[in-house]
Formats: structure tokens, sequence, C-alpha cells
């Protein structure tokens, strides 16, 4: 693809929350007397009370495990090493647009992802959430805030992505994303083309939908990561692009 035109990648950075619960005590009240006999006391009052609560989440961050073929490699060679990549086969189609069309041919010095890693980090978020309770006591209670998490594979980095575009105001459905990201990439986030125009002129097109640097640094949408090479970035700052250029990613079907 052209230089002129060419874009052709965390619950983003990753983030984690909790629960912390407060609680509240009761008073117990006397009554008076109500015979020359007998008296009653009272059951402990029973007022409303106010309790806090921090909420926090989990959501998964991706690291792409990558591998550097040398002298005398083979896909089958390298699926032994790395028996989470599944197999030649699944190792070929993440990396077709790397290898090329042919499974045989693989060249010293090119870089295959050979699976993926799920890391975590914790960002702690307190809100106060004033809530009424009943007592005899002590009271305790517990709220958990419910947040959105996304599969890590191509399925959960497009929803993901949707998202965002969607809080950015930018056009774009599933089917649009995804088959471009197939045609330009075959769903392999470190994909990088090293033989077009644009290599030629020393910015590649990186990522699912094989952007370029310049374009990527254009486009990029905040709130998702600098990283070209990180999935969602790259769907978003393409998507972003092609909202500009074509009136949304759904109206590209080739080369762009």
């Amino acid at each position: 693809m052209p230089v002129r035109g060419k874009h052709r990648r965390t619950k983003t950075n990753v983030i984690t929350r909790g629960m912390i619960a407060a609680g509240t005590g009761g008073i117990a009240l006397a009554l008076p007397l109500v015979s020359a006999t007998g008296a009653q006391a009272a059951t402990p009052a029973q007022a409303p009370q106010l309790t806090k609560a921090a909420h926090t989440a989990v959501v998964p961050n991706v690291q792409l495990l990558t591998y550097k073929v040398v002298a005398g490699d083979t896909l089958s060679k390298v699926a032994q090493k790395h028996p989470t990549s599944g197999g030649w086969k699944k190792l070929y189609a993440a990396n077709r647009a790397v290898i090329g069309d042919n499974p045989s041919l693989i060249r010293p010095g090119l870089k295959l992802t050979v699976g993926t890693k799920t890391l975590k980090s914790t960002v702690v978020r307190t809100t106060a959430n004033a809530t009424p309770a009943v007592a005899k006591s002590t009271v305790t209670t517990a709220t958990q805030a419910s947040v959105k998490t996304y599969a890590n594979n191509l399925d959960g980095w497009i929803k993901q992505s949707l998202d965002v575009m969607a809080k950015a105001g930018i056009p774009g459905s599933y089917d649009g994303i995804h088959r471009n990201v197939m045609r330009e990439s075959s769903g392999n986030p470190n994909a990088i083309n090293n033989w077009d125009s644009n290599a030629a002129a020393g910015i590649p097109s990186k990522g699912l939908l094989q952007v370029i640097d310049p374009t990527f640094q254009a486009f990029h949408v905040p709130g998702t990561s600098m990283n070209i090479y990180d999935p969602v970035a790259n769907i978003t700052a393409a998507c972003n692009y092609a909202a500009k250029t074509y009136g949304s990613i759904d109206n590209v079907n080739g080369a762009y």
C-alpha cells in the first residue's frame, strides 16, 4: 500500500479492582416502666446506618511471546520448542503474514508469535456509596462493582476496541473490523510487512490492521496504548483513520 494513505496492533494498561467494607454500631434504648410490678427493656435500636464500599476489578493484560528464527529451524521444530503454539499448522496460521504463502520457507531472523501470556496488575478505585442498613449491634455490608472484561483473543480485542470507539464517536462494526484484520494480518497482532513500498521507505506496516508509525501516531486514540503492536490500540487508530478518510472501516474492502 502507498505511503500516502497507509495506516497500516491496558480493563490497556491492565486494571484490577477489590472490595472493602466498613460497618457501624447500634445503640440499645431503655423504655419506661409499664406497670407497678414489671419492667420491659427495649430491643436494640434499628436505625438507618451508612456504609462505604470500595470497588475493584481484574482485567487481563496481553503479552505476546515471540521467537526469532535461526538457521535450520522449521515450523515443526519451533512448535515443539513452544507447545503453547498449538502445533505447526496453528503456528503458521498465526504468522502467515510474516512467513508468506509457503510454510516450508522460514528465513533466519524472522520473529514469530508463538503464544501469549496474561499479566495482571492492581489499581484500586474507591467510591463511597451511602446505603441504608439495619443492625442490632454491628452491620457490615459490601457491594461489588460490575466490570466488563474481554477475552484475550481477536474477538475480545475487537469488542474492546468497539467500546473505545463508541466513547470516542468513531464509527465501525465488528464485521468490518474482522474482515479487514483477516485480510491484512490473518489476526496476528505482531505482523509486520517488510517488503512493500512502505517498508522500502523505512516505515513498514505493523499490527492487526497493518498501520505505519506516522499514521498510528496521528490517529492514536487517547486511553489506548502507545504501542503500535497493542491489538486494541492498533485497531482503534486504524478505524479512526478509516473514519476520517473513508467514512468508516466498514467502507474499506482492500488496501487503504
